[in-house]
């Protein structure tokens, strides 16, 4: 267990070795990105839950799950705000968040590591399913590759990992999807989404227009 500083935002969701650009502004943003590159640069992303707050006066509410980050790249602009490269190193759960600290603008909490090391046997069934996931995204993979954005030889893991980020798939499905146990699952469900993303669209494609 350890205690890291916690960036919670609506949109972004990080994966385990994958680079994830963020522009910091906010002024307590801004005291995080500073502390943490005095000390060891890591911060810890959750996504913030949507809806009301059960208490007025709580900060707002995160997914206990998140990833880790180490900040790899940082940009410091004249008008203090940075320009960040971070790149998950470790998917967490939020044990609880510690009180607010006098001076200390931002959240930090206690969080336990997850390990998603997959086993042999979970190992050869990964290599398996990322074969049925690239026939499933022929052309994208073609493309990708024609461009050199992916390279031939990465490991299934973080191909997984990487198209569960940078598919367009909104916050909330990222986030079930970083929940899953293991990239195995991870890309078993990320398979499953596709297919209902695409039958979604065929559907849609064919039902009759509506006249106004």
């Amino acid at each position: 267990m350890s205690t890291i500083p916690i960036f919670p935002l609506p949109t972004a969701v990080l994966f385990p070795h994958v680079f994830l650009p963020l522009h910091i502004f906010e002024p307590r943003y801004r005291q995080m990105v500073t502390d943490a590159l005095s000390g060891d640069r890591i911060i810890g992303m959750a996504l913030l839950k949507a809806g009301p707050q059960r208490e007025p006066d709580a900060p707002p509410a995160v997914y206990p799950i998140g990833c880790a980050g180490v900040i790899t790249h940082v940009e410091r602009l004249a008008n203090g705000r940075f320009n960040l490269i971070l790149r998950g190193i470790e998917k967490f759960r939020i044990l609880g968040e510690e009180p607010p600290a006098s001076g200390r603008l931002y959240r930090t909490a206690l969080v336990a590591p997850i390990d998603e090391t997959p086993d042999e046997p979970n190992r050869a069934a990964l290599a398996a399913e990322r074969r049925r996931l690239e026939a499933q995204l022929a052309p994208l993979f073609d493309r990708a590759r024609d461009a050199a954005f992916l390279p031939e030889a990465m490991p299934d893991a973080d191909l997984v990992n990487a198209l569960a980020q940078y598919l367009e798939f909104d916050p909330v499905e990222r986030q079930a999807l970083l929940e899953q146990h293991g990239p195995l699952a991870r890309c078993r469900a990320m398979m499953e989404l596709l297919e209902l993303k695409t039958l979604l669209e065929r559907t849609s494609a064919h039902e009759p227009g509506t006249v106004h």
